[in-house]
């Protein structure tokens, strides 16, 4: 059966040296949670994920979730007490409003706890992560009596939510959509439809779930132009804030899937139930992106979380696991083999996997900063700035994690050898359960789509420049340092590609949009490596300054340094094939006839 540590080591490391927690004690969230009150709160969620989630992965795997005859669902054996506790521990309010009863800590903090819940137990950590999803959605669109209503239970956890997006015969074309509302005279809505896909849309953990369904208001535009947000509670909720009578949505079935099979991923239908408006009529998308991207930033951190859990569990297999012997002569002689962790392709795979861990956690906490910034900095540009790197850099983290993710939860199952095929080892969950993150809350092409798309040129393409800047500045802060000539001249060539590829979008991509379609994922690879090395860059500093004050763990300044010196050698080169593929264009991609495939 596979453990989980949490890496609190590297929480600790990021916050303080790399990315200058204490620095950002302006910000209201930071003043009154600095970096020792987030290092306590962390090693106290460390605990909720190693003792009590940790141990249910298995089961909810094993077990999944069970619908009954009158359409109630109910969650694998544990799922329920481990909920009830994670929510008097005050878990779900981390880094809600405090006007609806939140804890108001820095969304720092609270990414970085999901991804421990998600390495521990990703099924399970969608109950929460939805909720709070629709938290964010109805905070910002929702109407003042909607917030009184819903927000202090969702802020809790005793209310949990879910979003109803799909449809049969509609995925990301949401256009097409049929789930239509009915406007009536109270100024609510009567929904009906079906919708598919539902993660988390019927279970025993909560009281009372509520669902934020896309529709069209019957006589509205059509296609997109038509699609209206909607609150739909499962019991409908009384003025004084007690559950009336049950709504008429209803669990039709449970989805069949490969993986996170202790997250109940529902059919539901929608027959005449009781809807309330989010926003504006036929304004349904923007509201809906609210908790989209939220979502998207989660689902990133899912795909590394189970990259971290699954190298955790890959590297001790290797330690210890002994199999022929090292090409440079026996490592361990009294011994009748070496351990696999000799053999230099053991080492390709494990390598790899820490140095995207390692990275890909700075890069997210990074951006966490961002949305800290843009909630509260004083300085208007500073915030609009910090607004524009989390639009550009959403798809980013939700395609390229999860892509890398997955890859490498293969590849520590790779490492156990025919073991990794078998259930017991808890490996093969791994890789199941990292698929759908490639998937849901928009599939990885539609996120690169959307990045070469939409975000390039936004504002002028503002951010893209801005991300460029952020590039720069750290290569003029490193210039004189020979320590980081390394890092700074990787870094400066994989910018430098970046460009070049930004600059043949625009001047390809408006002659055939086939060029931008084409070369999007590569494009979006590209990117993520350039933010890895920046990230990398950084770490390498606080490493190299750690080691010379020589009051710090040295073996784990040397153990960063090595790691990103591996990233720089191995990883990089990567992306000068990626600008090669971007530059090739669409015409060989779309030579061939459909009829030919």
């Amino acid at each position: 059966m596979p453990a989980y540590h949490a890496p609190l080591n590297e929480f600790r490391f990021l916050l303080r040296e790399v990315l200058g927690l204490p620095l950002l004690s302006n910000l209201p969230a930071y003043a009154s949670a600095g970096p020792d009150l987030i290092e306590a709160v962390l090693a106290e969620g460390a605990k909720i994920c190693e003792q009590l989630l940790a141990p249910l992965n298995r089961v909810g795997d094993q077990q999944g979730c069970t619908r009954h005859a009158d359409g109630s669902v109910t969650t694998p054996a544990g799922f329920k007490q481990a909920y009830k506790t994670f929510v008097e521990g005050g878990w779900p309010s981390l880094g809600c409003d405090p006007e609806y009863g939140g804890q108001g800590m820095p969304v720092v903090l609270a990414l970085a706890i999901n991804e421990m819940v998600s390495s521990s137990n990703m099924a399970f950590g969608m109950y929460p992560g939805l909720t709070h999803g629709v938290y964010e959605a109805l905070h910002r669109h929702g109407s003042d009596e909607l917030k009184r209503i819903y927000l202090p239970k969702l802020t809790s956890g005793e209310w949990t939510g879910t979003m109803n997006l799909t449809e049969p015969h509609c995925g990301t074309d949401l256009g097409l959509m049929r789930t239509r509302a009915e406007p009536q005279s109270d100024g609510s809505y009567i929904i009906s439809g079906q919708k598919i896909f539902i993660s988390a849309g019927e279970h025993d953990l909560a009281e009372n779930i509520i669902h934020l369904v896309l529709a069209k208001i019957v006589g509205g535009p059509e296609g997109i132009k038509g699609v209206s947000l909607f609150v739909v509670p499962k019991f409908l909720v009384k003025p004084d804030g007690s559950l009336g009578a049950r709504n008429g949505v209803s669990c039709g079935s449970i989805e069949e899937k490969m993986g996170i099979h202790g997250n109940a991923t529902c059919v539901l239908n929608y027959d005449n139930a009781v809807g309330y408006l989010v926003g504006e009529e036929h304004k349904g998308m923007r509201a809906m992106f609210t908790m989209m991207n939220e979502a998207r930033l989660g689902v990133g951190l899912q795909g590394l979380a189970l990259s971290e859990v699954s190298y955790q569990n890959a590297a001790a297999y290797a330690r210890e696991r002994l199999q022929g012997r090292a090409l440079t002569g026996p490592a361990t002689p009294d011994k009748s083999a070496d351990p696999l962790i000799v053999h230099p392709d053991i080492r390709r795979m494990l390598m790899n996997q820490k140095a995207f861990n390692e990275s890909a956690r700075a890069f997210y906490l990074w951006i966490a900063i961002q949305a800290d910034i843009l909630r509260s900095h004083v300085d208007a540009k500073q915030a609009e700035k910090a607004d524009d790197m989390l639009a550009l850099l959403t798809p980013v983290v939700k395609a390229y994690l999860t892509d890398q993710g997955f890859a490498h939860c293969v590849n520590a199952q790779q490492i156990y050898g025919g073991h990794g095929y078998i259930a017991e080892q808890g490996m093969e969950q791994f890789v199941r359960d990292a698929r759908i993150a490639m998937i849901y809350e928009g599939a990885n092409g539609v996120q690169a789509l959307d990045l070469v798309g939409r975000k390039l040129g936004a504002n002028g393409g503002r951010a893209v420049f801005a991300f460029f800047g952020e590039i720069d500045a750290l290569l003029a802060e490193c210039a004189d340092d020979g320590a980081m000539t390394p890092f700074c001249a990787a870094l400066k060539e994989t910018r430098d590609r970046l460009e070049q590829a930004t600059m043949w979008f625009l001047e390809n991509g408006m002659k055939n949009p086939n060029h931008l379609a084409a070369g999007s994922t590569d494009y979006l690879h590209l990117f993520a490596l350039a933010a890895l090395a920046m990230m990398w860059t950084r770490i390498a500093r606080a490493a190299d300054a750690g080691l010379r004050a020589g009051t710090g763990d040295a073996g784990f300044y040397k153990a960063k340094l090595a790691t990103g010196r591996y990233f720089i050698e191995r990883v990089l080169p990567d992306s000068a094939a990626m600008l090669a593929k971007i530059k090739s264009g669409s015409d060989a991609m779309m030579a061939l006839e459909a009829e030919a495939f």
